[in-house]
């Protein structure tokens, strides 16, 4: 996982971002509905991997979808209906910055939920999942993976830099102190929600620029172009590799 400099990583995002041009003017000629899921922990990069797949995309059919906390009218609906209600129509791009995951993550970890809640979710959500997908959406999710250490040093940039103060949360410092907490919620999450046809796919993004090229990478390939995905570079496996049960023990993901 070497780092690459500015210059070599501005070159290679530039080919990606005309790639996803490409895919995208594609998707839309086969009006092929598109979701991404970003789930990770606070401050392990979604905003800005969002920000460089969007980019250059069309806005009329590209949406970014990052909710604020439930109304309490929002509270008493069927947790998955304000989700639903972002899904894309043929030829649109949607990507979940947080989605329905919120529930196993940070409502679950921060009580917002009961665990009654938790537990009909994890058993609901594959099925959602499995719903969406036999409705022809096109769906990929990714857990963004940073260390203790690295989020920490993230959290704390933030408070230093004015152009950041937008992504200051009052959660951010409650994130550093329950990281067990959040580390045992993924591990149950990924373990029960991860099926052969929504699969999870983990990165680990304690560098978070080869982090971004290899989402998109990924992205790519498993939308699958014709005259593109088939030569483009695959995701390095040591960044992007879906999800498994020794990923909880081998060091690949954070503890």
């Amino acid at each position: 996982m070497g780092r690459k400099n500015d210059a070599a990583y501005e070159e290679e995002l530039e080919a990606l971002q005309v790639g996803l041009v490409r895919t995208h003017v594609w998707a839309l000629e086969k009006g092929m509905k598109l979701v991404g899921v970003f789930e990770g922990r606070d401050a392990a990069g979604k905003d800005g991997t969002i920000k460089r797949i969007t980019e250059y995309l069309s806005v009329r059919s590209t949406r970014v979808v990052a909710l604020p906390k439930p109304s309490d009218r929002e509270r008493t609906q069927w947790w998955f209906q304000r989700y639903s209600d972002h899904l894309p129509s043929e030829g649109e791009w949607v990507l979940y910055n947080r989605s329905w995951y919120n529930r196993a993550g940070v409502e679950r970890v921060m009580g917002f939920c009961s665990p009654e809640q938790t537990e009909q979710f994890l058993r609901d959500a594959p099925i959602y999942e499995r719903m969406l997908i036999e409705s022809g959406i096109r769906l990929g999710k990714y857990w963004l993976d940073i260390s203790r250490k690295e989020q920490a040093k993230r959290i704390e940039e933030r408070r230093e830099d004015p152009l950041k103060l937008l992504k200051i949360s009052p959660l951010d410092a409650v994130a550093v102190e329950k990281f067990d907490d959040y580390t045992a919620a993924r591990d149950e999450m990924l373990t029960r929600t991860h099926t052969t046809y929504a699969p999870w796919f983990c990165v680990r993004a304690d560098d978070k620029k080869s982090a971004r090229l290899n989402i998109i990478r990924h992205a790519l390939k498993a939308i699958g172009c014709p005259g593109l995905s088939k030569d483009l570079q695959p995701p390095d496996p040591d960044v992007v590799f879906p999800f498994e049960a020794s990923a909880l023990t081998d060091g690949r993901l954070a503890r």
